[in-house]
């Protein structure tokens, strides 16, 4: 998505009101807690909607901060008409590493609560919208990056990809969705599949992923942004006249 990010920065009111990167006082979003490390970097070109995390450490974490925003940002791409879809990307390490520990781990029982309904709102934002959202998968996807991803309406990834549920090496369990999202995916084997990768914790490859039907295709690292592209293209309809 490289080639996206010296496009104009995207400004989205709501409905007077237009936050930016920043969050300062007057943006609908909450402010950057001290130890925020994602940004979402959001840009309009040609009718879709790029969202691109990043980090410093290039390992995007799914705080409050940045639920809020991908949420609104949906909310955004399902009510302008003007909008095809939206693809979603993250850094060349990582797609998403899901919740931010540090934060998760000073919530008290009510904010966590409060947390885990956010994430699933916003996952829902994805799933439900009536616009194609594509998830354009390199490196590592984890946790609520993973939930994120399974969200999403279709999923390609490069041939490093490596998707995790790792919380149950945590003692954790998602609360995004996850855990029917991804039997619904896999079919009929899904329920023991899913069972399986989230109580071992253990990362599936590129490969694997594809053979589950977890990713709809493979692209090497240079392809992916043209392919998830073409999915929010309007494709002419080449069957035979009757």
């Amino acid at each position: 998505m490289d080639a996206y990010r010296n496009a104009p920065e995207l400004l989205m009111p709501e409905p007077e009101l237009q936050p930016t990167l920043t969050a300062p006082a007057h943006s609908p979003l909450p402010p950057h807690p001290p130890y925020q490390l994602t940004s979402i970097h959001a840009i309009i070109r040609d009718g879709i909607l790029f969202l691109t995390f990043s980090a410093a450490d290039k390992f995007p974490r799914l705080n409050r901060w940045a639920l809020t925003q991908i949420r609104y940002y949906m909310s955004i791409l399902e009510k302008n008409s003007d909008l095809r879809g939206a693809i979603i990307t993250g850094t060349e390490k990582c797609f998403a590493a899901g919740a931010e520990l540090a934060e998760v781990s000073v919530l008290t029982a009510d904010q966590a609560f409060a947390f885990a309904k956010l994430g699933r709102a916003t996952m829902k934002s994805i799933e439900k919208n009536s616009k194609p959202v594509i998830a354009a998968i390199r490196g590592y996807c984890m946790g609520g990056g993973l939930d994120l991803a399974l969200a999403c309406h279709i999923r390609i990834a490069t041939p490093d990809a490596a998707l995790a549920h790792r919380g149950a090496t945590l003692g954790l369990v998602t609360g995004w969705g996850g855990t029917q999202r991804m039997p619904r995916i896999l079919g009929p084997r899904g329920k023991s599949i899913a069972i399986e990768v989230m109580a071992s914790g253990r990362f599936i490859n590129a490969p694997e992923a594809y053979a589950l039907k977890l990713i709809s295709k493979i692209i090497p690292p240079e392809s992916l942004q043209q392919e998830a592209l073409s999915y929010t293209t309007p494709r002419t309809n080449s069957a035979p006249n009757q």
